[in-house]
């Protein structure tokens, strides 16, 4: 007997409605609607015929039910513009990457999640506030004193953080890729209980990549599980969140010369690593520039093609080290990715989409005593 709730995952997965779906396998669409529904269930040929529409393992559609995740407790970003065929690979993208953690969990400890919330930094008042300078104008925004909160709590003073995606693992998030079948979709972040959740996209710049980690911290530090992360004023709370925790208003004073050029700007994005624009707009808020000198860096930006990329980067697109660990420790003992994905019962390329590509989609070769060691099962500990 088919799962419904995995046959409706797999089908939002590849992006389809229900009419494409039954038109792909043969199906009247009230057919298929009775199968999502638990109304009825396929027969084996038209199983089959699901199976290969929708290019998941048959042992995918008749394993245990997948709890939904709601669009309202994702922090996604101007949803209002997002298609329901992107949303839908989004979210489920999501459900399979609750499903991979809760592998891994139950065969690896894992760092316990540690995240300020809203009601800690609302009482600041035992010596954790960080005085703002006055030029900067930021003492009185709370995701910038939610940040500086961050930092304190986290022991990262007012240096520039080498790398976020390492950072939130540490502290007990968990993070994982979205497909490249939704490259419309940069990030989004959710609880699931009790364990945040960050999803990245892999197709922005590297510096962009930060940000949205950034971005994605300030949801799940200002909002929580209480709050809905939605609407202008969510974002931009995130926003101001991640920009103050990247570029701290300290070390931004501290290096900042007066009047600073755009060719300054392209030389400093490199000590916080973000991108030219994301300082540009730093300098501004923390009335470092005029709004004369800012129109005029956005505009040298823009020309020099900085707008929507990095032009000679260099900086690498940051990836998990949590699952890095995960996957070479799997492999020493004996166990390849082909049989992690059969274990989940996903295909070897949905299993690299959910882990930023760690591994190669090669088939099985097949090999004797790939088993062997299952008992010895390691123990993971990130060490901060």
């Amino acid at each position: 007997m088919t799962t419904a709730s995995r046959l409706v995952l797999a089908r939002k997965r590849r992006g389809l409605t229900v009419t494409r779906l039954a038109q792909m396998a043969g199906l009247t669409a009230r057919r298929l609607s009775d199968y999502e529904n638990g109304r009825a269930h396929p027969s084996v040929p038209s199983l089959a015929a699901l199976v290969e529409a929708l290019e998941f393992p048959e042992p995918f559609f008749t394993a245990e039910e997948v709890a939904d995740l709601p669009v309202e407790s994702v922090s996604f970003r101007a949803l209002s513009k997002m298609t329901a065929s992107q949303r839908d690979i989004a979210l489920s993208g999501g459900r399979l990457a609750r499903i991979l953690q809760d592998w891994i969990g139950a065969r690896f400890r894992l760092p316990t999640p540690e995240l300020p919330s809203l009601t800690s930094f609302s009482r600041l008042g035992d010596g954790e506030q960080v005085p703002f300078p006055g030029e900067a104008g930021s003492a009185d925004c709370p995701a910038e004193r939610a940040a500086e909160l961050v930092r304190a709590r986290w022991g990262l003073g007012v240096a520039p953080i080498p790398n976020m995606v390492h950072l939130l693992e540490s502290h007990g998030v968990r993070v994982f890729s979205l497909s490249r079948d939704c490259p419309e979709v940069d990030a989004f972040s959710f609880w699931d209980r009790g364990i945040p959740f960050v999803l990245l996209g892999t197709e922005k710049t590297a510096e962009r990549g930060r940000f949205d980690a950034a971005h994605e911290l300030g949801h799940l530090v200002l909002h929580g599980e209480e709050q809905v992360p939605h609407g202008p004023q969510a974002e931009g709370e995130a926003h101001r969140f991640a920009a103050a925790l990247l570029m701290p208003v300290a070390d931004v004073i501290a290096h900042t010369p007066r009047n600073p050029s755009t060719h300054w700007i392209l030389q400093a994005k490199r000590r916080w690593k973000v991108a030219a624009m994301a300082l540009a707009h730093r300098l501004h808020e923390l009335n470092l520039t005029t709004e004369w000198q800012y129109r005029s860096h956005c505009v040298e930006l823009g020309r020099l093609g900085y707008r929507k990329a990095e032009p000679q980067s260099g900086l690498a697109r940051e990836t998990s080290q949590v699952l890095g660990k995960v996957f070479t420790a799997l492999r020493a003992e004996g166990t390849p990715p082909a049989d992690i994905a059969r274990d989940l019962r996903l295909r070897p390329a949905d299993l690299n989409d959910l882990i930023f590509g760690l591994v190669v989609t090669a088939q099985d070769g097949g090999r004797n005593g790939a088993r062997s060691g299952a008992a010895r099962r390691p123990q993971l500990v990130v060490v901060r």
